[in-house]
């Protein structure tokens, strides 16, 4: 054992800590892992938590074999007490099979991209908005919003909703910030009973783990609050959807902005521009892993709100504070608002950056500015910019077609999130447990 872990295991310990939650997310985005005692911690880095690989999602392990095992190596860089289970500590793990990185592991797919990055000495920085319901189950096994009073036509910003479901924010508060989150700003979002938390931006693994653990938290606080913590992406016909919109922003090895340019247009330089670029240029491809469910195309439609505004970016443009469009510019950075809170993040993230750089390297011509209010633009009848795939089936035929966005993930992770998503498609299934 390494002296710095027998150190950070000391520290655990005077903290009350004596077992710990190794996680994992399986292809679908949703938390996995196992409790083990903290003794078994160095066996946990060094080799891994074992799970049965063919039991995961998307891991196209075998059943019998060397590689039949998936082992969680747990990142002692992550570890910290989770306030949530008193003697409990939470960790984050790199998948691994047959002693080798596994392809199939989003986080892997994700620090692919990011070691990629690395060597052009770039770093990518991202802000996660996660915007989410607080629901409750009805006798007849349906949800509701989880506030019977939230009932306002048009609620964002709502302050009496705010002081009744005050137990849930602070208690979000309280363990959020325990867990070493710089929150920004909590508000009641555009739909009754959707909230919205913001925190501080980090570097994109950093960004993909803390979101993981945002949403742990979240469902389980709401748990103890006798609600649901919802991230389908429209879980009501009438009303706004929520999306988990990526801010993101290059810098070079010595701290520099790369897309910012305040002289340039949308305030990007030619690298943002051309980041931009990419991103509409893939779009319908990147659909499919930013809005991975059936449900997901229900917000990405161009549909009428009892609030009487919808954010969801339809149509493939970009522009300077524009929240009509795919990609908005704000402040030398860029806001990416595909992104709905059923992805997996490491993956959407992985995919995001992937295109991003295609725009980049193939040098991409910028994207025209778009000023206009896509939304009265068509209900006025006139010309759009192309739209998004329609339905999950689109996006995963535009995934298959793009074949340098699947080289660029991972072909044996395309393969497997394919597979499974068409048969989701196939049977119309919601799920996924979001």
């Amino acid at each position: 054992m390494s002296p710095d872990l027998d150190d950070r295991m000391s520290q655990l310990r005077a903290q009350g800590v004596h077992t710990v939650m190794t996680t994992f997310t399986d292809l679908h985005g949703v938390p996995k892992g196992k409790l083990i005692p903290l003794e078994g911690l160095p066996h946990a880095v060094a080799v891994g938590a074992g799970f049965s690989g063919p039991s995961i999602w998307g891991t196209g392990l075998p059943r019998m074999g060397p590689r039949s095992e998936y082992m969680g190596r747990v990142l002692p860089e992550t570890l910290r007490p989770w306030p949530l289970l008193p003697g409990v500590a939470h960790a984050v793990c790199d998948g691994f099979a047959g002693g080798q990185p596994l392809d199939t592991c989003s986080r892997q797919v994700l620090k692919r991209q990011v070691l990629c990055l690395g060597e052009r000495g770039w770093t990518l920085w991202v802000g996660i908005e996660p915007e989410f319901f607080l629901l409750k189950r009805t006798s007849d096994g349906g949800w509701v919003v989880g506030d019977d009073l939230d009932r306002l036509d048009k609620p964002s910003y709502d302050l009496e909703a705010i002081t009744r479901n005050f137990g849930f924010l602070d208690s979000m508060r309280k363990h959020l910030s325990a867990l070493g989150f710089e929150l920004q700003q909590m508000d009641h979002e555009d739909a009754n009973g959707q909230y919205e938390i913001n925190y501080r931006f980090d570097e994109a693994l950093a960004a993909a783990d803390r979101y993981l653990l945002f949403k742990l938290t979240a469902q389980a606080v709401a748990q103890q609050h006798g609600l649901y913590f919802s991230t389908r992406p429209k879980p009501f016909a009438h009303a706004p959807g929520s999306g988990l919109h990526f801010h993101l922003s290059l810098t070079d090895r010595h701290g520099k902005a790369l897309m910012a340019d305040p002289a340039g247009p949308m305030g990007l330089s030619e690298t943002g521009q051309r980041f931009a670029a990419g991103l509409l240029h893939h779009a319908d491809a990147l659909s499919a892993f930013c809005a991975p469910l059936v449900n997901s195309y229900k917000r990405l439609a161009v549909s009428e709100s009892t609030s009487g505004t919808t954010w969801s970016p339809v149509w493939k443009a970009a522009g300077d504070n524009n929240r009509t469009c795919l990609v908005r510019s704000v402040d030398g950075r860029i806001e990416w608002r595909l992104p709905d809170a059923s992805c997996n993040v490491y993956a959407a993230l992985a995919a995001t950056l992937a295109a991003g750089l295609a725009g980049i390297d193939g040098a991409l011509p910028p994207p025209t500015p778009c000023g206009d209010d896509l939304y009265l633009r068509h209900a006025h009848g006139e010309p759009l910019p192309p739209r998004l795939p329609a339905n999950l089936s689109a996006a995963l035929d535009a995934l298959q077609a793009d074949a340098a966005l699947r080289a660029a993930v991972g072909e044996n992770y395309c393969e497997q999130f394919l597979q499974i998503k068409r048969a989701e498609c196939s049977s119309g299934n919601l799920s996924a447990e979001s």
